[in-house]
């Protein structure tokens, strides 16, 4: 046999050590299904492992070492998070509620401001802590708000505020 193949095997067996997930400093701020979320991911993740603990030497060593990686991490949001009360006002942006408004192009937009780790734009699911989530947080209906973007600043007009579901 190749001494080339005796390497990669030996290699392959190796896993790296995966690059750490950094914890943002912004306070963690979450809605009560955000904390769920997470503890969801967190009983999954411990699952995950348990099963590829229980494969021994067959086990994906990298896979494992990702596992451990995000179990660190997710486990340390849990620990940290500040679940706020439900979002009940319809006068006031807050973290939980349903926002619709208006962009200087007329294009109308429903957004909900949610914990970072709850965060994901293509479900319309807004960090709090964003710069459109600073931007909507405590305006009102009818109130034009300020969105600071990287390609440009964009007013916003806010058209109605939803509670929490």
């Amino acid at each position: 046999m190749s001494r080339a193949f005796v390497n990669e095997d030996h290699a392959a067996a190796q896993a790296s050590q995966p690059v750490e997930r950094r914890i943002s400093d912004q306070p963690n701020y979450m809605t009560a299904s955000g904390l769920a979320e997470l503890q969801q991911r967190v009983a999954a993740l411990n699952n995950l492992r348990s099963e590829l603990q229980g494969l021994g030497d067959r086990a994906d060593k990298q896979r494992l070492a990702d596992a451990e990686r995000d179990l660190r991490y997710f486990n340390a949001r849990v620990q940290s998070a500040q679940v706020v009360p439900a979002a009940t006002s319809t006068q006031h942006v807050q973290i939980g509620s349903r926002v619709r408004f208006v962009d200087e192009g007329g294009q109308e937009h429903e957004v909900q401001l949610v914990g970072e780790d709850q965060a994901d734009a293509q479900r319309g699911l807004i960090n709090w802590g964003s710069p459109l989530g600073r931007a909507l947080l405590g305006a009102g209906p009818g109130d034009e708000v300020l969105w600071r973007r990287p390609v440009g600043d964009q007013i916003l007009e806010i058209i109605e505020i939803s509670a929490e579901r």
